[in-house]
Order: structure tokens, then sequence, then C-alpha cells
């Protein structure tokens, strides 16, 4: 069996972001394992066929906002985890979670899960069921609210 040396975690930055690290760093520290975060901006377009003048002001801030979350929670968790990074991309956010992974060798991933059902799932689809189906290593799923 291969051994985990590297876990891949995705986060959005939400309500759920914070017990899905904490379970993601106990995971780590049983594995002594590095974690590598991984937060992805999905390109404002992809909701709309047209563009305003102000899409690339407001991209230009989710980036901003998502960098500076990103420091700040590597910065808090580097205590718990000696070997702990992330990066934040923009475009696809199954897409970017897949290659970073990949990049990365990761060995594998913990997903949070946001327990959508009916038409909000159908609407918004599932980010944690499309990186589970084509994810280059073992995934493991987190219900962040239970």
């Amino acid at each position: 069996m291969k051994e985990i040396h590297k876990i891949i975690v995705p986060v959005d930055f939400l309500q759920h972001t914070d017990p899905l690290v904490k379970f993601a760093l106990y995971v780590a520290k049983r594995f002594e394992s590095a974690l590598r975060f991984i937060h992805v901006v999905d390109n404002p377009h992809s909701y709309a066929e047209y563009s305003y003048p102000s899409i690339g002001v407001f991209e230009v801030e989710l980036m901003e906002y998502a960098e500076a979350n990103m420091k700040q929670l590597v910065e808090k968790h580097r205590t718990s985890s000696s070997d702990c990074e992330g990066k934040v991309f923009r475009g696809n956010v199954v897409e970017n979670i897949i290659s970073f992974a990949r990049d990365e060798e990761g060995d594998l991933i913990i997903i949070g899960t946001h327990g959508r059902k009916g038409l909000e799932k159908m609407w918004l689809g599932s980010v944690a069921e499309r990186v589970v189906r084509r994810a280059p290593c073992p995934t493991l799923t987190c219900n962040p609210y239970k």
C-alpha cells in the first residue's frame, strides 16, 4: 500500500473551512504528511456569456482576497504542520484541483462537501463529486457540518 506523504486540501474560505482544516491537520499529523491547501477563484465569466467592464476589477479583488486568506490560513497552521503550504489559482475549480494534485504528486485529497441536495445540487453541481471521479489519487470527503 502506498504511504501518504502529501495531502491536498481544497478550501473555499466559507463557514465550514475551519472544521475541514482541523480534520486535515489531524489526518496529516497521524500520517506525518505534508499539507497542500488549494483555493481556486472561479471565473465570474463562467456565470454569464456577457461581460461588464467592472468584472476585471472584481476578478482582481477576488484574487487579492483569496491570496490574503490563504496566507493567513497557512500562517495560522504552520505550528501544527511544519510542512504546510497554500496556493491560489484562477479558473475552473475542478480542473485546477486535479492538476494541482497531479503536479504536487498528492497521495490523498481531503475535500469538504456542502451537502447540497435536489435542485440546488443540480444547478450548482458538486465540486467534491467531480473531484472524486477524476482524482489521480485516493480521496476522502468530509462533511464539516456533521
